[in-house]
């Protein structure tokens, strides 16, 4: 049976498609955004996470390590990465879970039964399961099935995706959900390359490919300040989205916010970060009006 590298499971989400859902965050993107806000998302390998404030000094973990990779200093708990093996020791005794794993296999079965515990929630609110990441098309075989069983339970299905994938895997996924959330980061394929790791001409094949199905495609556009936000590409954006054969358009924009910066910390690679600017409200406006003058609802969030 598959398993999936999941780093989270996030109950009554409300910001991930209609009404009340579970999310299902999966581990591993096959893009780099330098402004993403998920960082521990990125990497398809198990990771750890030490939060110092919470922190009391037990040493329960450095006492019970089995490879000695766990150093007390003055700014809290250091551990060594060359002989960590992320046993995940560290984490089950912490009695104030300073230490967090990030990245487990779970079975189908033990997923679907996270999933049957929330179906109330769906039927009352006309919700369901979101599957996210990370990029979940990277445990596409997982994902599948995992979109095979919710739709046997008539659960309403969301995948959260980049769009980069084979087209064969996307309209196979497409044949097992509902709806995509899909972001577009910005037109230029170069400055696309240079911000996210990756040229954009596949994505936008993918997003034509995705428009011609029955599933509903609603838009995201993480917007930063002098990068994507200029009317430039605001209006090829608008012009790209009304090419597609879509009976009602979406985007959802969603200014830039400095979540990121701590999560590194707590990952260690702090020295990684890249802080960028949210766009002022005006600007936000402006986007917003040149979206309605194609015919685009826009709206902040969602």
């Amino acid at each position: 049976m598959a398993k999936g590298l999941i780093f989270d499971i996030k109950k009554y989400a409300i910001n991930d498609g209609p009404g009340i859902r579970l999310t299902v965050f999966f581990k591993g993107c096959n893009l780099s955004c330098q402004w993403c806000h998920n960082p521990e998302s990125i990497s398809l390998k198990v990771q750890k996470m030490y939060t110092a404030s919470k922190c009391i000094g037990a040493v329960k973990c450095i006492d019970n390590c089995p490879k000695d990779a766990l150093i007390m200093t003055s700014e809290g708990i250091v551990t060594d990465y060359t002989i960590c093996n992320l046993c995940g020791i560290c984490a089950e005794v912490c009695p104030t879970k300073a230490f967090e794993i990030l990245g487990s296999n779970i079975t189908i079965t033990e997923l679907m039964k996270d999933i049957d515990n929330e179906a109330i929630f769906f039927d009352q609110s006309g919700g369901g399961v979101t599957f996210s990441g990370g990029e979940p098309l990277l445990h596409s075989e997982y994902l599948l099935e995992a979109l095979k069983q919710c739709g046997k339970r008539m659960y309403h299905r969301v995948v959260d995706t980049t769009a980069l994938a084979k087209q064969e895997t996307l309209l196979e996924v497409a044949d097992n959900c509902e709806m995509f959330l899909i972001d577009i980061k910005m037109m230029d394929s170069e400055r696309h390359k240079f911000y996210t790791g990756v040229y954009n001409e596949k994505i936008l094949l993918n997003i034509r490919a995705l428009a011609k199905t029955n599933c509903d495609l609603v838009f995201r556009i993480p917007l930063m300040k002098n990068v994507n936000d200029d009317k430039e590409n605001i209006i090829k954006t608008a012009e790209f989205v009304n090419s597609l054969d879509l009976d009602t358009t979406e985007i959802n924009l969603l200014p830039y916010h400095k979540v990121a910066e701590n999560k590194m910390v707590k990952l260690g690679i702090a020295k990684d970060f890249i802080e960028f600017e949210e766009p002022e409200e005006n600007r936000i406006r402006e986007i917003i009006s040149i979206f309605n003058k194609f015919g685009i609802f826009a709206k902040v969030g969602g």
